[in-house]
């Protein structure tokens, strides 16, 4: 057994993947109080909990006010953009992996506002069956390897919800997806773009292993995700920063100081 002490600032996650771990109160409160994400991982050992700091901003009312005021119209807006983001970065790592032009860049300038004519399902349709080999089926509880797509996407959106909360925005209220069940609908909006990364990972892994099982060594390459370096118009940082910025311009589109979200570009 190692011991170790880290600064509880310094934590940005942690995850609790065995039912023999015993945590304190106190030790959850002050981990929640200095906005570290703690992920609770089922008998499957996929992420099935998340505890996230609910009081993150000082001025809180007021950004609260503001998402819930935000106009349908400057929703919809958000989750074009957000969309074309999504289909442009998968039409980027389909090139990469096939070798290949394609069409994706031609899918993203199509889609309207509010995605009316799910130009997402039109983009993604295609970019699975060229993705992996033929016959797979993007699903959420598939065959391999949608297990490691599953928990890659699972900290992916643990990842945004920390961000997201920690810049004062309320999880529940999506720009798009909707569901009085999804306490993280907001993070399931904002993550979108980001997927790609986890299937660039997926792909790499399946490259170099050949266990079809998560494993300690598997959930520890996807969990690395999260320090990747992305990059910004004059600037790169890791993703869990660049997801914090991202949440920032989200809340300054909600207050009216900014037109589009400010999405890294996920390749150089």
């Amino acid at each position: 057994m190692r011991e170790a002490t880290i600064p509880i600032e310094d934590i940005g996650f942690i995850i609790i993947d065995n039912p023999a771990v015993y945590i304190s109160i106190t030790a959850l409160n002050l981990l929640i109080e200095n906005n570290s994400a703690v992920i609770i991982c089922g008998k499957t050992h996929l992420p099935n909990g998340l505890f996230l700091n609910l009081n993150s901003h000082h001025i809180q009312q007021e950004m609260f006010r503001n998402q819930i005021n935000a106009s349908q119209p400057l929703k919809k807006q958000l989750w074009q953009q957000t969309v074309r983001e999504k289909i442009t970065n998968q039409g980027l790592l389909l090139k990469q992996i096939t070798k290949s032009k394609n069409n994706f860049e031609f899918l993203a300038s199509k889609v309207t506002s509010g995605d009316t004519t799910n130009m997402e399902g039109v983009a993604a349709s295609f970019y699975w069956k060229s993705f992996f080999e033929h016959g797979f089926k993007r699903e959420r509880f598939g065959d391999y390897p949608n297990n490691f797509l599953n928990y890659g996407y699972a900290i992916l959106r643990a990842a945004t919800a920390r961000a997201l909360s920690g810049s004062g925005l309320l999880n529940t209220l999506g720009i798009h997806h909707k569901s009085k069940y999804n306490a993280f609908a907001l993070a399931d909006d904002i993550m979108e773009p980001f997927r790609p990364i986890i299937d660039e990972a997926v792909h790499t892994i399946m490259q170099h292993y050949d266990e079809q099982e998560l494993n300690t060594e598997i959930k520890s390459v996807l969990l690395q995700t999260l320090t990747r370096t992305v990059y910004f118009k004059d600037e790169k940082s890791p993703l869990m920063v660049a997801l914090q910025k991202t949440a920032s311009s989200l809340l300054q589109c909600y207050s009216g100081k900014r037109k589009k979200i400010k999405y890294p570009k996920l390749w150089n």
